[in-house]
């Protein structure tokens, strides 16, 4: 079915024609038709199949009558990240070279007064994310109630990463009249009656299977171990064994693991960059950019970048981590196979991530195969240096571990300074003896402080009768100190002076 029989306008027509395309992807096909005809929309499918251009084209069509007024809006996109929205805009650019319309983005990060600007000026669309409306609304900056049409975008991310309270804030401040719009990749059972609240006898547009992932897509399972030098170890090794990598997106569960992850990469000689949401808009944006246009090959990334973002090109993503909800790992592959393209989607797991493993098995209804054995080939090998990491990590909370061995490799050497900070060691020494008498007793005797000790610092080598090289004698480590041990801080030694009665 070609575009010109959904029903869109002659300049629509021509814009998508001058942008290469001729054929509609099916939620296109069986979308667009049910949106011009001024009917809600709930539509279902995989990510990378074109929901964005589904009500962008109807959108721009339904536009070309009227005009918008001074901080009322005509039309409201709503999306969870700024990301989504940036790439909303692009879409508009693309297809809306034959309009006049006023396109205004509305994201955190950036300049409040450009953006009243925009609204001022009056906007026929308006794309934004939650909080940064409200907070113009809250302003007095801006009226709702000229929306004609409302669009929630990858509505189950919207609706179960908290957004739950502005939606239904900025729902109730559109007109009842107004048309609605949802489109998602997921929508569990739960999700789908809250989506019920907002619209009214809506058509359902389902061209896949919920959840199910694009057939071009090759995914594979890499056992490793749980510790993180082994994980990242196993990384790089699957980066430098795919030659037909272009580029790919590393996926972590923590903002934390993003950027250590990236500096590992970076010091390991990989050319990476870092996006999560705790970055400033410019970095994000930057970041994004040169990824886009090839300058940077990884890209170690948050969910914030899972969702919907339109990098046709990438041919491998990789999950550091296994996601924690199912909907996610949907979500993150996605982001390659895109346009019938072939990818590749490898994901590390570790035994810890087993009941994870099996709720995406479950949702996507099938199971993945492993790359080179499962999690029971891993070994004793992976087993005992877990434990030795760990008995490592534990003694330097004791302040007692013992100094590094010669001989370690150069990776794991960079991982271990960059782990320094991320809580897997810290400088503490610890003191033996026993609670001495009542206060009393202890202000009679006024011990003489003993002098100041240095604590041993970590990596201090000892000899085997618990001796560091300075010759000062350590407790030994079933020892446990009571109360202040044998040292009393010498504040507590101070006399108190009686304050003479008047």
């Amino acid at each position: 079915m070609p575009f010109s029989d959904l029903g869109l306008s002659e300049k629509v027509l021509n814009a998508v024609e001058a942008a290469g395309y001729t054929e509609p992807t099916p939620i296109q096909a069986e979308a667009i038709p049910h949106v011009l005809a001024r009917r809600d929309v709930l539509g279902i499918a995989q990510t990378g199949t074109g929901k964005t251009a589904a009500f962008t084209l109807p959108m721009l069509t339904l536009l070309e009558n009227g005009r918008a007024r001074a901080r009322m809006p005509r039309t409201l996109i709503l999306e969870p990240t700024r990301e989504l929205a940036a790439q909303v805009v692009e879409n508009f650019d693309r297809y809306g070279t034959n309009h006049k319309l006023n396109v205004a983005l509305i994201i955190g990060g950036v300049s409040f007064a450009e953006q009243d600007a925009k609204l001022t000026r009056g906007t026929d669309v308006l794309i934004a994310t939650p909080g940064r409306l409200l907070d113009h609304f809250e302003r007095g900056k801006l009226l709702l109630t000229g929306v004609e049409l409302l669009v929630i975008d990858e509505a189950d991310r919207m609706l179960d990463m908290g957004f739950i309270p502005d939606i239904e804030r900025i729902v109730k401040m559109v007109p009842f009249t107004r048309q609605t719009l949802f489109f998602s990749a997921t929508m569990p059972p739960e999700i789908e009656r809250l989506a019920d609240m907002f619209l009214h006898n809506p058509q359902r547009v389902e061209v896949a299977r919920p959840a199910s992932t694009a057939t071009t897509i090759t995914q594979r399972l890499v056992a490793t171990g749980s510790e993180g030098h082994a994980k990242r170890e196993r990384l790089r090794d699957l980066i430098r064994g795919e030659a037909e990598l272009k580029n790919g997106i590393i996926f972590c569960n923590r903002k934390r693991d993003v950027a250590l992850l990236q500096k590992s990469l970076v010091s390991h000689g990989f050319d990476a960059a870092a996006l999560h949401g705790d970055m400033d808009q410019r970095a994000r944006t930057t970041a994004l950019d040169a990824f886009r246009n090839g300058e940077t090959a990884l890209l170690v990334a948050s969910d914030v970048a899972a969702r919907g973002l339109d990098i046709p090109a990438v041919s491998h993503v990789f999950n550091f981590d296994v996601p924690h909800h199912p909907e996610d790992y949907v979500h993150r592959i996605g982001r390659t196979g895109r346009a019938g393209r072939a990818g590749t989607a490898y994901t590390l797991v570790s035994p810890e991530d087993a009941r994870s493993l099996g709720a995406i098995e479950a949702l996507i209804g099938q199971p993945i195969p492993w790359l080179d054995g499962d999690l029971t080939t891993i070994g004793d090998a992976a087993s005992e240096t877990a434990t030795r990491h760990r008995g490592r990590s534990g003694n330097a909370r004791r302040g007692s571990r013992s100094a590094a061995a010669g001989g370690r490799g150069a990776d794991k050497s960079a991982d271990r300074n960059l782990d320094k900070g991320a809580g897997e060691s810290t400088d503490r020494s610890r003191v033996r003896g026993s609670r001495g008498g009542s206060t009393a007793q202890r202000a009679d005797s006024r011990p003489t402080p003993e002098p100041h000790r240095e604590p041993v610092r970590e990596g201090r080598a000892r000899d085997e009768r618990g001796r560091d090289e300075r010759g000062r004698r350590h407790e030994a480590e079933g020892d446990t100190p009571v109360g202040l041990g044998s040292h009393v801080p010498a504040f507590l030694l101070r006399p108190v002076l009686a304050k003479k009665e008047k």
